[in-house]
């Protein structure tokens, strides 16, 4: 793993291969750049993939409890300097495609596209405020016990039912690594996340890439940031949920993959 200090956090990543940069921002709920294990070994064969640990988040440091999606995203743009990229395409999944929004809004001439994965416009963004309400209230209970006793309820909204029990296993072991503090920290700023009004001026190409069956990003949440988000593609991974990285990871990285191929010219390093 590698590290870098950014914003004055130590930020921990994974990186591998070479060719195009492709940065990859993981979930919450304890999730961290090893939830890219399919795309770091299935992708780097022709691109250049980082996935980094957002503050908070696997093996970097803590953020203040007052950090905003704002925050992540400046920390995420300190660190792509850091690492030496210039325009690299952006990959988020739930929060981290919430993140690659938020990056876009705040650095629009950083990223050279992004890939939209089981992702929301925020919470407040893309869900009902009573669902909001709901989801902070439960998490927020819920976090201060022991991980075993409470994550896996959230499972099967990550997985569908028929997801092999080995993975679904290994998911709930990397779901138990979470950071509680730093967890809730990461969940205010989701829930207060409305990035509604970047959508109509994106101007990078944009895949919008979605699990069929996702209970957690329900699949109208991604149509609707397809249909705002101008020039966007929109690819729906059939009989997958929530982690459909993990899920229908061939899938999901031919998906990814072709995508990048499409882009023409080439991206400054």
């Amino acid at each position: 793993m590698g590290a870098v200090t950014v914003t004055g956090l130590e930020i921990t990543y994974r990186r591998a291969g070479s060719g195009e940069p492709l940065i990859l921002l993981h979930g919450g709920f304890g999730f961290d750049s090893r939830s890219w294990g399919p795309q770091l070994d299935g992708l780097d064969d022709e691109f250049d993939v980082i996935a980094w640990d957002a503050p908070g988040c696997g093996g970097s440091a803590d953020p203040p409890e007052s950090f905003s999606m704002d925050h992540y995203a400046d920390s995420l743009a300190e660190f792509v300097r850091a690492i030496g990229l210039t325009r690299p395409n952006v990959l988020g999944l739930s929060f981290g495609g919430a993140l690659a929004l938020a990056l876009y809004a705040r650095h629009p001439a950083l990223p050279r596209s992004l890939i939209l994965a089981g992702a929301y416009a925020g919470w407040a963004g893309s869900l009902p405020p009573d669902e909001v309400q709901r989801r902070v209230q439960r998490i927020s209970e819920e976090v201060a016990q022991p991980p075993e006793e409470w994550l896996p309820k959230y499972l099967p909204g990550m997985l569908t039912a028929s997801a092999p029990r080995e993975m679904a296993e290994q998911t709930l072991a990397l779901m138990s690594d979470i950071h509680p503090r730093a967890s809730l920290t990461m969940l205010r700023a989701m829930a207060d996340a409305d990035l509604r009004g970047i959508l109509p001026v994106i101007d990078v190409p944009t895949l919008v890439l979605h699990g069929e069956l996702d209970e957690r990003s329900p699949l109208a949440v991604g149509k609707e940031l397809h249909t705002k988000i101008p020039a966007s593609q929109f690819d729906v991974l059939p009989g997958v949920g929530h982690l459909s990285n993990i899920e229908a990871a061939d899938a999901f990285n031919l998906a990814v993959r072709t995508f990048l191929r499409s882009l023409s010219g080439p991206t400054r390093l």
